[in-house]
């Protein structure tokens, strides 16, 4: 029997699909399989144990994975509706600018430039609790007189990350949301004011309306970085004090590197795609939904 002999185009696109089964599934089918193992790094013959859901099984129990679940969701979600409000206000500013806006675009842009390893380093220093510039600058103001540990504290130390993660990301959202607004048509601005309407009622009713797709798919790539956030936290508290900053990811970390017990961290990895890909349905309704609204009013 003779096969058909592969086409030109198959035969470039192989050296690529080898490359991308070696590095990608190869790894993801080795991951899930050890999910149902007690393999541990230290003990190299484990992997080849099937004990099947009696990693997830733990998990439901583990109440030190939950706390790091909630906080996950946690930052996830106060730092996802403070980069909006904040990119928000942003591409407003820049939009309504008369002079120097492509200026404007490139400052507001240039926090993403920096990785975030190198974030967590610039805000570990800043908020170190002797030399920071933070402190400082609090004493310097008199707004206080003694040295605030901010990553000392477990609620302060969350703030810091927090404040990072924001100072980071929140440009994402303004490029999202001015392309919106550069996007959006004049004449049912010009109809609103023709009506009456105030600036606020123009913006809540026809400006917004028509820029929060943009919102939502900035809000889709964000909820898929901050949920597999560790960079930063690594960086700045390495999950402490007292386990007070852990997220997700730090403890799949130490729980796979730290403790040697990977297949429980496998299983936790899954647990964590889980959060991601309901973030991701979720936005992905809320931006199907604003898409129709603008195809029925526009």
């Amino acid at each position: 029997m003779k096969f058909p002999r592969p086409s030109a185009p198959t035969l470039l696109l192989l050296p690529a699909f080898i490359v991308l089964a070696a590095v990608v599934v190869v790894p993801l089918l080795l991951s899930l399989w050890s999910s149902f193992t007690p393999f541990r790094l230290t003990k190299p013959d484990s992997i080849w144990i099937f004990v099947g859901l009696r990693n997830y099984a733990n998990l439901l129990s583990d109440w030190e994975f939950w706390v790091a679940f909630g906080r996950t969701v946690l930052l996830l979600t106060v730092a996802l509706n403070l980069e909006m409000l904040l990119g928000l206000g942003l591409a407003v500013l820049v939009e309504k600018a008369s002079r120097g806006q492509r200026v404007l675009r490139t400052i507001m842009m240039f926090p993403m430039m920096f990785s975030p390893i190198l974030v967590g380093f610039q805000f570990k220093f800043m908020f170190n609790d002797n030399i920071g510039l933070v402190n400082n600058a609090l004493q310097a103001l008199g707004l206080t007189d003694r040295a605030i540990p901010w990553l000392i504290d477990g609620n302060l130390a969350f703030i810091a990350i927090l404040v990072a993660e924001v100072w980071l990301s929140t440009a994402v959202f303004a490029i999202f949301i001015l392309a919106g607004l550069m996007a959006m048509p004049r004449e049912p601005m010009e109809a609103a004011r023709v009506d009456g309407c105030t600036p606020w009622q123009t913006f809540r009713y026809v400006t917004w309306p028509f820029v929060m797709p943009f919102a939502f798919i900035a809000m889709t790539i964000r909820s898929l970085d901050i949920a597999r956030a560790y960079d930063i936290v690594k960086i700045m508290t390495d999950g402490g004090p007292a386990k007070r900053t852990e997220l997700l990811w730090t403890l799949i970390a130490r729980t796979g590197y730290a403790d040697s017990r990977m297949g429980m961290a496998n299983a936790m990895s899954y647990f964590a795609i889980i959060l991601s890909i309901v973030f991701t349905f979720y936005f992905f309704r809320k931006l199907a939904a604003a898409r129709q609204q603008i195809g029925a009013e526009w």
